[in-house]
Protein backbone atom coordinates (compact mmCIF):
# COMPACT_ATOMS: atom_id res chain seq x y z
CA UNK A 1 0.00 0.00 0.00
CA UNK A 2 2.84 2.40 0.86
CA UNK A 3 4.57 1.63 -2.44
CA UNK A 4 1.39 2.36 -4.37
CA UNK A 5 0.90 5.68 -2.59
CA UNK A 6 4.53 6.63 -3.24
CA UNK A 7 4.19 5.71 -6.92
CA UNK A 8 1.00 7.76 -7.29
CA UNK A 9 2.69 10.74 -5.59
CA UNK A 10 5.75 10.45 -7.84
CA UNK A 11 3.58 10.33 -10.96
CA UNK A 12 1.68 13.41 -9.75
CA UNK A 13 4.89 15.39 -9.18
CA UNK A 14 6.23 14.32 -12.57
CA UNK A 15 3.01 15.40 -14.31
CA UNK A 16 3.06 18.83 -12.66
CA UNK A 17 6.73 19.38 -13.55
CA UNK A 18 6.18 18.32 -17.17
CA UNK A 19 3.23 20.69 -17.46
CA UNK A 20 5.34 23.63 -16.23
CA UNK A 21 8.07 22.91 -18.76
CA UNK A 22 5.53 22.35 -21.53
CA UNK A 23 4.59 26.03 -21.25
CA UNK A 24 8.09 26.90 -22.49
CA UNK A 25 10.21 25.75 -25.36
CA UNK A 26 13.66 25.12 -23.89
CA UNK A 27 17.07 25.09 -25.55
CA UNK A 28 20.22 24.20 -23.63
CA UNK A 29 22.22 26.93 -25.32
CA UNK A 30 22.08 30.70 -25.41
CA UNK A 31 20.10 31.49 -28.55
CA UNK A 32 20.24 35.26 -28.07
CA UNK A 33 20.46 37.62 -31.05
CA UNK A 34 23.71 37.92 -33.02
CA UNK A 35 23.57 41.67 -32.34
CA UNK A 36 24.49 41.12 -28.68
CA UNK A 37 28.13 41.87 -27.71
CA UNK A 38 30.73 39.44 -29.08
CA UNK A 39 32.15 39.06 -25.55
CA UNK A 40 29.05 37.02 -24.63
CA UNK A 41 29.66 34.42 -27.37
CA UNK A 42 31.73 32.06 -25.16
CA UNK A 43 28.82 31.93 -22.69
CA UNK A 44 26.32 30.42 -25.14
CA UNK A 45 27.30 26.84 -24.23
CA UNK A 46 26.61 27.31 -20.50
CA UNK A 47 23.31 29.08 -21.07
CA UNK A 48 19.68 28.17 -21.60
CA UNK A 49 16.99 29.78 -23.69
CA UNK A 50 13.34 29.52 -22.70
CA UNK A 51 10.57 30.92 -24.88
CA UNK A 52 7.09 31.35 -23.45
CA UNK A 53 4.89 30.92 -21.59
CA UNK A 54 2.06 32.93 -23.09
CA UNK A 55 3.28 35.37 -25.71
CA UNK A 56 6.64 33.96 -26.82
CA UNK A 57 8.70 36.07 -24.41
CA UNK A 58 12.37 35.11 -24.56
CA UNK A 59 14.43 34.39 -21.45
CA UNK A 60 18.19 33.92 -21.72
CA UNK A 61 19.66 32.31 -18.60
CA UNK A 62 23.44 32.42 -18.16
CA UNK A 63 24.95 30.24 -15.42
CA UNK A 64 28.28 31.15 -13.87
CA UNK A 65 30.62 28.80 -12.02
CA UNK A 66 33.08 31.41 -10.74
CA UNK A 67 33.26 35.08 -9.85
CA UNK A 68 35.90 36.02 -12.43
CA UNK A 69 33.78 34.73 -15.30
CA UNK A 70 30.71 36.62 -14.06
CA UNK A 71 32.57 39.87 -13.40
CA UNK A 72 34.16 39.90 -16.85
CA UNK A 73 30.78 39.28 -18.52
CA UNK A 74 28.72 41.72 -16.41
CA UNK A 75 29.55 44.97 -18.32
CA UNK A 76 28.60 43.25 -21.59
CA UNK A 77 25.36 41.88 -20.14
CA UNK A 78 24.43 45.42 -19.12
CA UNK A 79 24.76 46.48 -22.77
CA UNK A 80 21.74 44.37 -23.76
CA UNK A 81 19.45 45.86 -21.08
CA UNK A 82 16.97 48.45 -22.32
CA UNK A 83 17.81 51.92 -21.06
CA UNK A 84 15.81 52.62 -17.90
CA UNK A 85 14.75 48.98 -17.43
CA UNK A 86 15.36 47.49 -13.98
CA UNK A 87 17.70 44.92 -12.54
CA UNK A 88 15.76 42.57 -10.29
CA UNK A 89 17.76 40.92 -7.50
CA UNK A 90 16.74 37.39 -6.46
CA UNK A 91 18.43 34.57 -4.56
CA UNK A 92 18.26 30.80 -4.40
CA UNK A 93 17.57 28.27 -7.10
CA UNK A 94 16.05 29.80 -10.19
CA UNK A 95 13.62 28.18 -12.63
CA UNK A 96 15.30 29.75 -15.64
CA UNK A 97 18.85 28.81 -14.61
CA UNK A 98 17.72 25.23 -13.85
CA UNK A 99 17.82 23.14 -10.69
CA UNK A 100 21.01 23.39 -8.66
CA UNK A 101 22.09 26.76 -10.04
CA UNK A 102 21.90 29.69 -7.67
CA UNK A 103 24.23 32.17 -9.37
CA UNK A 104 23.71 33.81 -12.71
CA UNK A 105 21.82 36.21 -14.89
CA UNK A 106 18.51 35.94 -16.70
CA UNK A 107 17.88 38.48 -19.43
CA UNK A 108 14.12 38.69 -19.99
CA UNK A 109 13.21 39.92 -23.48
CA UNK A 110 9.98 40.51 -25.38
CA UNK A 111 9.04 38.29 -28.32
CA UNK A 112 11.30 38.47 -31.37
CA UNK A 113 10.16 41.22 -33.72
CA UNK A 114 8.15 43.04 -31.06
CA UNK A 115 10.36 46.11 -31.47
CA UNK A 116 8.74 46.59 -34.90
CA UNK A 117 5.20 46.63 -33.48
CA UNK A 118 4.07 50.19 -32.66
CA UNK A 119 1.32 48.79 -30.40
CA UNK A 120 3.96 47.42 -28.00
CA UNK A 121 6.76 49.99 -27.78
CA UNK A 122 9.99 49.10 -25.99
CA UNK A 123 8.94 51.00 -22.88
CA UNK A 124 7.35 50.35 -19.49
CA UNK A 125 3.65 49.54 -19.52
CA UNK A 126 1.78 52.40 -17.80
CA UNK A 127 -0.44 51.68 -14.81
CA UNK A 128 1.28 48.40 -13.94
CA UNK A 129 2.97 48.07 -10.54
CA UNK A 130 4.54 44.61 -10.83
CA UNK A 131 8.04 45.25 -12.25
CA UNK A 132 8.06 42.03 -14.31
CA UNK A 133 4.76 42.94 -15.98
CA UNK A 134 5.58 46.63 -16.25
CA UNK A 135 8.85 46.01 -18.13
CA UNK A 136 7.86 42.97 -20.24
CA UNK A 137 8.20 44.94 -23.50
CA UNK A 138 11.86 45.61 -22.74
CA UNK A 139 15.07 43.70 -22.03
CA UNK A 140 15.42 43.65 -18.25
CA UNK A 141 17.82 41.70 -16.05
CA UNK A 142 17.18 39.28 -13.22
CA UNK A 143 20.40 38.87 -11.21
CA UNK A 144 20.53 35.64 -9.19
CA UNK A 145 22.75 36.50 -6.22
CA UNK A 146 24.58 33.85 -4.21
CA UNK A 147 27.13 36.07 -2.39
CA UNK A 148 30.12 34.22 -3.83
CA UNK A 149 29.97 34.05 -7.62
CA UNK A 150 27.55 36.99 -7.78
CA UNK A 151 28.60 39.23 -4.88
CA UNK A 152 26.71 42.54 -4.66
CA UNK A 153 29.70 44.12 -2.94
CA UNK A 154 31.60 43.70 -6.22
CA UNK A 155 28.85 44.51 -8.75
CA UNK A 156 28.51 47.96 -10.28
CA UNK A 157 25.05 49.12 -11.33
CA UNK A 158 24.38 51.87 -13.87
CA UNK A 159 23.26 55.09 -12.18
CA UNK A 160 20.02 55.35 -14.20
CA UNK A 161 18.88 51.79 -13.46
CA UNK A 162 16.12 50.97 -10.97
CA UNK A 163 17.08 48.10 -8.64
CA UNK A 164 14.23 45.88 -7.43
CA UNK A 165 15.32 43.72 -4.49
CA UNK A 166 13.23 40.54 -4.21
CA UNK A 167 15.84 38.51 -2.32
CA UNK A 168 13.89 38.54 0.92
CA UNK A 169 10.28 38.65 -0.31
CA UNK A 170 7.82 36.37 1.42
CA UNK A 171 6.12 35.33 -1.83
CA UNK A 172 8.65 32.65 -2.71
CA UNK A 173 11.18 34.82 -4.55
CA UNK A 174 13.78 34.74 -1.87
Amino acid sequence: MKKTAALVAAIGVFAVCCTAYALYSVSDTGDWPESWPDELEPLREQSRTLVGPQFEARHFAIRFANREEFESAWPHILQVKTEGAPIILVRGENFFLDVGNDAGVVVHCPPAGQENNPATPEAPIPGTDNPRSRWRNTNYIELVVDGEVVDLNRVEFPADTPIVDERFDDDGNG
